[in-house]
């Protein structure tokens, strides 16, 4: 008894075995590259033509960088409610793969070199703003809003809207207003996207005892206001093609994807289905990176 109580022991106290891509999971790599099509998009049509390889390269990788410093910081914060939720318990702080130590000394080289990166090769503008975004998502967000609020996404919003300008400033070293219709459009798209996956994911949001819009003023009223911020959304996404930023295949591609989405909207107001919900929360992220491409389309067929 005593030799098989021995060999637990020795087999608790193991040490885990890290992979390299336990630390690419910290970085949240799918989210990062969802920020990182719209960062590039930005430096796309912020001129007529390409920008400079240095730009396109070191740009993106600064950002990206922060963004995953951010992104780590996110898994130490929320160690305790990932262990709590199905779709986040295995993550590797989470799990004790990873220590929390471990983790932000990892989060603080990425940022460090961030921002060494964009100072450097890129534009000082653009190095703040980022790090101003890494403050905006990993302190105001993850640390106080998220479990302050139930309209934690609306106020903390701002900060994953801003890739589109950071890569704007990258190339031009200042912000334009129509680098901010950008974010606008990202502001706006949030609350929807994320609020369907409340829905669907409401009984662990409140097991872990965050302030979701579903936990707290139920699942109809999320759905009015999801219906409501796809309206603004679709209203936001429009403005491109008012301002002269855009052109008629914007235009039309921007109707067809809002359209739907508003479709989805409807759908789940209607049916208070958490598959409809899960449904729309998967279209949301297709929407954006369709409604992205097809801007940057319309650019160079247009306007370079």
């Amino acid at each position: 008894m005593s030799e098989h109580v021995k060999t637990l022991s020795m087999e608790s106290t193991a040490p885990v075995n890290l992979s390299w891509r336990d630390y690419l999971e910290l970085t949240k790599p799918r989210v990062v590259a969802l920020m990182m099509l719209t960062a590039v998009i930005g430096m796309l049509l912020a001129r007529p033509g390409v920008p400079s390889w240095t730009v396109l390269v070191f740009g993106n990788l600064g950002i990206a960088l922060l963004a995953g410093a951010a992104a780590v910081i996110n898994h130490v914060v929320d160690q305790k409610i990932d262990t709590v939720m199905a779709r986040t318990r295995k993550r590797p702080v989470a799990t004790g793969r990873i220590s929390p130590l471990d983790a932000l000394v990892f989060a603080t080289a990425l940022a460090l070199a961030g921002m060494l990166v964009l100072v450097w090769q890129v534009n000082a503008l653009t190095a703040w703003l980022t790090l101003a975004s890494l403050v905006g998502y990993a302190g105001v967000y993850t640390l106080f809003l998220k479990r302050a609020t139930p309209q934690n996404i609306v106020i903390g919003g701002l900060a994953g809207a801003m890739p589109p300008l950071l890569g704007w400033t990258a190339v031009t070293g200042q912000v334009d207003g129509h680098a901010l219709l950008l974010v606008l459009i990202i502001f706006a798209w949030t609350p929807p996207h994320f609020w369907a996956l409340a829905i669907h994911r409401k009984e662990e949001y409140a097991q872990a005892g965050i302030p979701m819009l579903p936990v707290t003023h139920g699942n109809r009223y999320t759905e009015l206001h999801i219906l409501l911020y796809t309206l603004m959304l679709l209203a936001a996404s429009l403005m491109p093609f008012v301002t002269g930023m855009s052109g008629p295949i914007y235009l039309a591609g921007s109707l067809v994807l809002g359209l739907r989405f508003l479709q989805y909207s409807v759908r789940l107001l209607r049916g208070d289905d958490r598959r409809v919900a899960l449904a729309t929360f998967k279209y949301s992220i297709t929407y954006l990176m369709a409604l992205f491409v097809v801007l940057l389309v319309d650019h160079f067929i247009f306007f370079s």
